[in-house]
């Protein structure tokens, strides 16, 4: 089958090439791949950004965590669904590429008639939107602050808490740019960061990190968590002495760290957020969108932090 493929030797680390077909193990399905997004974490790694504590994948290892499609052989102990079914799934690798060996507990149904490359689009992105903010606690009627927000994590929180009843402020480094499309998917406020803020915010989903982030912690009220999920900024955080104190007002604030591997079964999330996607509730368009040969394209736009969004590459 032809892949996206990890290549030390190629420029971005990654190559197209064939490699060979998967074979389901038990309590798996084999997904015939038709659409398969991209994120910035993955193609970082291939080019050699290896954060501390992690391994960079094989050589030769199919790229990608997202890819919906269509179950071509079921899994033999009868768990998952049957042939045919049009499916979105996760896993730590083996996204891009025509077919996919998938455990059940990895995977959503998608309604009949969804464009699966909008699917392909939910698995990391949308699940870790849904979680992070459920770690927030109850969203109606509160301030919730999204940092990085014209990105695909970004995106998906944004219309989240704003359909949860929550006053959504969002943050990007163009809020000129991108402050019409964020207000389209529910921010009530675009700012170019957080201390920008005019008052202060219930719970923050922060994808940036470093500087942002401890300013992002400085602006929760009272009980607020904040929820790491990403560290885009590359930086560190330095708290100030006092920043911890709770003298301003802010007691019992939290920062919660967050890693969307260890949250359990996905596939009930996934078929939600497959039927938001069916329904208009939600917006999963992507911003980039081509076949597996021009996957060079949306790496490198990636990686020059040039794409905001998802890029979806369509194997069918």
């Amino acid at each position: 089958m032809r892949a996206l493929l990890f290549d030390r030797s190629a420029e971005t680390g990654l190559r197209v090439g064939e490699t060979a077909d998967p074979v389901p193990g038990p309590g798996e399905v084999l997904v015939r791949v038709r659409a398969a997004s991209l994120n910035f974490g993955e193609v970082a790694l291939a080019a050699g950004a290896v954060p501390a504590g992690m391994d960079r994948p094989p050589e030769e290892t199919v790229l990608g965590s997202d890819a919906a499609g269509t179950v071509q052989q079921a899994a033999t102990d009868g768990s998952g669904p049957p042939v045919g079914t049009p499916v979105v799934t996760f896993g730590l690798v083996g996204a891009v590429a025509e077919l996919r060996a998938v455990p059940v507990v990895l995977l959503g149904v998608v309604p009949s008639g969804v464009d699966l490359g909008a699917a392909s689009t939910l698995p990391v992105a949308g699940l870790t939107a849904l979680r992070a903010l459920r770690r927030i606690g109850p969203l109606l009627g509160r301030r919730i602050l999204v940092t990085g927000a014209s990105g695909g994590v970004g995106r998906f929180a944004v219309q989240l808490a704003s359909r949860a009843g929550a006053h959504v402020v969002a943050t990007t480094s163009d809020p000129a740019a991108h402050g019409d499309a964020l207000r389209a998917l529910g921010a009530d406020e675009v700012l170019p960061g957080p201390g920008a803020l005019s008052e202060p915010v219930d719970g923050v989903l922060d994808q940036v990190g470093g500087r942002v982030l401890v300013e992002a912690f400085r602006a929760l009220r009272e009980h607020g968590t904040l929820v790491a999920v990403g560290h885009s900024s590359g930086e560190g955080e330095a708290f100030g002495f006092g920043d911890l104190f709770g003298n301003d007002g802010g007691h019992d604030r939290s920062v919660v760290t967050f890693f969307l591997g260890a949250t359990g079964d996905f596939g009930p999330d996934l078929t939600w957020l497959a039927g938001q996607v069916g329904s208009g509730a939600l917006d999963a368009e992507p911003a980039w969108r081509g076949g597996l040969d021009d996957a060079g394209d949306a790496v490198t736009a990636l990686l020059g932090r040039t794409l905001h969004g998802k890029a979806v590459v369509d194997l069918g």
